[in-house]
């Protein structure tokens, strides 16, 4: 079974024409899309501080897709939980998990920007210690039970609805990251095709005594796939959005690696590249069903790219590819 995702990040660089709240009611009005139209995923994003900006705030977007849909999941990719208070994460996750009936999934990371930690005023060297401490309180106060944390007792209530909690992943691109999930009790969620990795954590798991939680390893070809009748006029039309989104990535993650990478500095070069790919519907029908792709993750609104783009990517990925790679 293929399945089909949407992730939104809800950038808008200086370029892009659309006001930046109208990029956020079409995402909303196409997260309900997606729902009526098969798809089996949404992705949003965190990230602090940006100039186009990114989405801070995933778990405000994502509870506002949870009202507007029925039985889409949501996931917020990647959560970055050094950055937060972990009793209030708790909470307020809690209370999502609820209002969204058990359809919100986080995947626990780090980050990589140094920016970040110093907006919030959090230390950068001791991160992978200080995010499986608030990995590990969120983990106990999703249990609605009381618990002892920084010496005082302390219970977040109300519990989640989901048992044992909600769904959650932890990522990452490194064998530290695989070996932090095993100790976390958490499924995994890497970044990059490894199957190194994905081997790294089932090792940590027995090693601990447990079970390998879920993996999740994204489908070897392209991060970010985009479907139109001519695919030369949406380069022509929309590269400009995808370069941005491409180029701050890229800025981004210095010796990092993931699936939607892509270090191009022209649209011509990026055309060329494959990490992301503008194809026609039957173009990507004839992939699916040989198997080149297994799975299809769309960004529609890329780099503040224009509603009607994103409508027209979006409607041929539902109405005509999904329908015949699925029946």
């Amino acid at each position: 079974m293929v399945h089909f995702t949407a992730r939104y990040d809800l950038r808008r660089p200086a370029f892009a024409s659309t006001p930046r709240h109208e990029i956020y009611a079409a995402a909303l009005d196409q997260a309900a899309y997606c729902d009526e139209h098969g798809f089996a995923n949404i992705a949003v994003s965190e990230h602090h501080g940006v100039d186009d900006g990114y989405l801070p705030s995933p778990l405000v977007v994502a509870a506002a897709m949870a009202a507007r849909t029925k039985s889409i999941r949501i996931t917020i990719a990647a959560m970055l939980a050094p950055l937060h208070d972990p009793l209030r994460l708790a909470e307020d996750t809690a209370v999502l998990d609820n209002v969204s009936g058990g359809r919100v999934g986080y995947v626990f990371g780090l980050g990589y920007r140094p920016e970040e930690y110093a907006m919030f005023d959090r230390p950068w060297k001791s991160r992978g210690d200080d995010i499986e401490t608030a990995v590990e309180t969120v983990l106990k106060a999703w249990t609605g039970e009381p618990f002892t944390y920084q010496g005082r007792t302390v219970q977040v209530t109300p519990a989640p609805m989901s048992k044992p909690h909600p769904m959650a992943f932890y990522g990452g691109v490194s064998k530290a990251a695989a070996k932090r999930a095993a100790r976390l009790g958490l499924d995994f969620f890497p970044q990059v095709s490894d199957p190194s990795l994905a081997e790294c954590y089932r090792e940590a798991c027995r090693e601990l005594g447990r079970e390998p939680g879920t993996i999740f390893l994204p489908p070897p070809g392209p991060g970010t796939i985009f479907c139109a009748e001519d695919p030369d006029a949406f380069w022509d039309r929309y590269g400009e959005h995808l370069l941005h989104e491409a180029r701050v990535y890229d800025s981004w993650q210095g010796q990092n690696d993931s699936v939607v990478r892509d270090s191009s500095k022209t649209v011509d070069e990026m055309r060329d590249a494959g990490a992301y790919v503008v194809w026609t519907p039957d173009e990507l029908i004839a992939r699916v069903r040989s198997g080149a792709v297994t799975g299809v993750t769309t960004h529609p609104m890329c780099g503040g790219l224009p509603p009607e783009g994103a409508w027209e990517n979006l409607r041929l990925l539902a109405e005509v590819v999904l329908p015949a790679v699925t029946s």
